[in-house]
């Protein structure tokens, strides 16, 4: 195919009709271990296959175009970086587009070609990745300041760099952007992203965004702004938050936070670490989150962000297809609003499952052991059912109901201790077990202490009978055994040892 056939005609390099006879390939150097064997050339690297000299037409006849530059390249220079460049994958005709339109590689020394190949595949780079990152970029062979990038990813972040990350930065920055890079990740060292986890936070953010284009001063400015919610710590469990603009979607995204929370930092700050996600989302849509919950659950702004506290999640939640039927749902129930905020405090995941999944198969539940739909305590019982699985809650039930007792048993006692729904069903067992054969008591002491289920087997409720039998023997109450604080319990043990 006659190579002016891809070249525009108003190209910028000079081209001059020229009588060419194609080299033989010429073997890569021995210093450059890239094995053509190895290598498969694939359609979207490669105009022709690799190894085939391309034959001049009838049509095109043996008259090539090839650049006036070009010209001054010397037959064997031009055959090396032909064979050079066919060993990842670069066709005949596309390598003599690529000098065509990049002067310097045909002025650059082969042994200085060989030597940048081998830095860029000790990076990690595949032959078919180094044949898409030169065709995008080629100057990444030339350009001065890449040979120090190189060898700073190599050594000093010794090739840890995700390859896909390595490839944007070479492939997507300015070169002139590219010099300042080693020196910018030193800066997160020193302004205090410890050493083993620099890596880690370079693999997650926008390397040529964060790093490359912006300043020293400008990085500066982010992290001492972060500092007081939470600084370096924020960034290594998120940095992609980096990625955000200061001034115009960090800055009012966390001061829109201070003013919901009446100018506690602290506060601010345990929230963006519990969930720094929250800093992706603009000010109008947590906006539109407050207002909805202040119009339609009444909540004024300190409820809110206590919400926003105990469920940062909240303002993903949709607010037309989960919030407002959930909230509408206790309504309902007979809650007002201060109930409302209290059960969104103690199980606020009531908001984003499931329904048809999770709270619909619950609710079915609940109201087959007796619970009045659409009462407070079904609401208090579903509050509690949030809490644990589908699977685990009926075989709670069904546990209680194979041990004798009723339905309405097992609702008295939820309604006493609501939690017991939420309990493994395998370590409701276990403490039934013992309460029965190693206590001696009866099983239905659970109607007047469900709570007894709530405290662990080994380190409270056998570590206080072993101690408590040898005096009083087995007659005590479960009630007054367990709920007793250790310090009263340490004391009262000291008074009956000898």
């Amino acid at each position: 195919m006659v190579l002016a056939l891809a070249l525009s005609a108003n190209r910028s390099c000079l081209c001059s009709s020229t009588t060419f006879h194609p080299h033989p390939l010429l073997n890569p150097s021995p210093s450059l271990h890239f094995s053509p064997s190895t290598f498969h050339p694939q359609p979207l690297c490669s105009l022709i296959k690799q190894h085939i000299i391309p034959q001049p037409s009838h049509k095109a006849s043996i008259h090539r175009r090839r650049c006036s530059n070009s010209l001054a390249t010397s037959d064997a220079q031009f055959a090396s970086i032909i064979a050079l460049f066919q060993d990842i994958g670069i066709g005949f005709e596309e390598t003599q587009v690529l000098l065509c339109n990049n002067h310097d590689l045909a002025s650059v020394p082969i042994d200085s070609l060989h030597v940048r190949f081998l830095s860029l595949r000790s990076l990690g780079f595949d032959p078919l990745t180094l044949c898409k990152l030169v065709t995008k970029r080629p100057t990444i062979l030339t350009a001065n300041e890449i040979d120090p990038l190189l060898t700073f990813l190599r050594d000093n972040l010794q090739g840890k760099l995700e390859k896909q990350q390595l490839n944007r930065l070479l492939s997507s920055t300015e070169q002139e952007f590219l010099e300042s890079f080693p020196q910018k990740v030193q800066f997160l060292v020193d302004r205090g992203i410890p050493v083993d986890q620099v890596v880690h936070v370079l693999n997650k953010v926008n390397l040529s965004k964060v790093l490359c284009r912006r300043s020293l001063e400008e990085i500066d400015r982010t992290i001492s702004f972060l500092e007081p919610f939470g600084g370096i710590a924020l960034i290594l469990k998120r940095p992609q938050i980096l990625n955000h603009d200061l001034d115009t979607q960090i800055v009012p995204r966390v001061k829109f936070l201070m003013e919901l929370s009446d100018g506690d930092e602290d506060s601010v700050g345990k929230v963006l670490l519990r969930f720094p996600i929250f800093l992706n989302y603009s000010v109008a849509h947590v906006e539109e989150h407050v207002g909805f919950l202040s119009s339609f659950a009444e909540f004024d702004y300190k409820q809110i962000f206590r919400i926003i506290q105990v469920y940062p999640a909240i303002v993903t939640t949709s607010r037309e297809r989960k919030l407002r039927p959930r909230i509408q749902f206790l309504k309902e129930c007979g809650l007002d609003s201060d109930e409302i905020f209290k059960f969104l405090i103690k199980g606020p995941t009531f908001l984003s499952i499931s329904f048809n999944e999770n709270i619909a198969y619950k609710l079915v539940l609940l109201v087959k052991i007796g619970y009045r739909y659409r009462s407070k305590d079904l609401a208090m019982a579903i509050r509690s059912a949030t809490r644990t699985n589908c699977g685990n809650m009926q075989k709670v039930i069904s546990l209680f109901l194979n041990y004798g007792f009723s339905c309405e048993d097992i609702v008295a006692m939820s309604k006493k201790q609501p939690q017991i729904l939420q309990y493994n069903h395998t370590s409701l067992e276990k403490k039934m077990e013992y309460l029965i054969e190693e206590m001696g008591r009866d099983i239905e002491e659970l109607l007047l202490f469900p709570a007894f289920l709530g405290y662990k087997l080994d380190d409270r409720i056998k570590h206080r009978f072993e101690v408590k039998k040898l005096v009083r023997g087995r007659g005590m109450s479960i009630n007054k055994l367990l709920t007793v604080s250790e310090e009263t319990f340490a004391g009262k043990r000291k008074k009956v040892m000898p």
